[in-house]
């Protein structure tokens, strides 16, 4: 049984998954990242399937990142940490490793986790008003090493950079024009364009999409990320400016770093 907060519907060979938590945004606890693997590689064993789609719950929210809200709860030791890690990583992973072309249907806030998602999809569909960007500046937080990896393969390492030190929040303009938006169409036609995209791979031969991913992401050259270094990742919830920042958000104050 999948998280009841992640539903999957079907459109003949196209799956719809659909986060489905709008009162926070469509922001992933624990649970969901775990059914979101679940969910892609299931739907990845599906030989009947040409494409998935995934959107958030209404209009205002593709994915609002990870549930701050959640943290202690979920992240509050070394060892919960290590575990959040391990299942945050494995679900991005099942979406890149999906063997059927994936497309983010990108409406509102795309956020830090939220832009981990979308990056790791093979096509990204978004809004022009949409906020796309990494907020881990402004909480302590390291991003992951294999979710930098997409960012920097899309849009180099300068945007990147932006991303992750500099904080830059991006429109779907901007997005598109840095490499990371495959396209970038008005608010209210973004369902329209991503269905009519998946739709288009649909009607391709599979087994040619199929191959065509594997070999895109085989040609890439990425490496894989060891033990050692999503273990290093993890660091932050150590760090006093990590546990100031989360007191802060749940406070609705602005955090002051202190760099320890």
């Amino acid at each position: 049984m999948f998280d009841p907060r992640l539903t999957v519907s079907h459109d003949g060979p196209i799956a719809i998954v659909e986060f489905n938590r709008p009162e926070r945004r469509n922001a992933f606890d624990l649970a969901m990242w775990r059914g979101l693997q679940a969910i892609m590689e299931e739907l990845s064993r599906d030989d009947t399937l040409r494409c998935v789609v995934l959107r958030g719950a209404g209009e205002k929210a593709f994915c609002a990142g990870a549930d701050i809200g959640a943290f202690p709860a979920e992240r509050g030791t070394d060892e919960r940490e290590a575990e959040y890690a391990h299942v945050l990583d494995a679900s991005m992973q099942s979406i890149r490793l999906c063997q059927h072309p994936v497309v983010a249907m990108i409406m509102g806030f795309c956020l830090g986790g939220g832009a981990g998602i979308a990056t790791m999809c093979d096509f990204r569909v978004g809004g022009e008003s949409i906020q796309m960007g990494i907020t881990a500046r402004n909480l302590g937080v390291w991003y992951p090493y294999a979710e930098i990896d997409p960012i920097i393969s899309l849009a180099g390492s300068g945007v990147a950079s932006e991303m992750l030190i500099e904080g830059r929040i991006f429109n779907g303009r901007e997005a598109y024009e840095k490499g990371l938006l495959s396209r970038v169409v008005p608010d209210d036609q973004v369902e329209t364009e991503a269905l009519a995209l998946a739709n288009r791979i649909s009607g391709g031969a599979p087994l040619s999409a199929r191959y065509h991913k594997a070999a895109i992401r085989r040609l890439r050259g990425q490496l894989p990320v060891t033990k050692n270094d999503e273990s290093a990742t993890s660091g932050f919830t150590k760090t006093a400016d990590f546990q100031n920042a989360c007191r802060s958000f749940m406070a609705k104050e602005k955090p002051v770093f202190q760099g320890r």
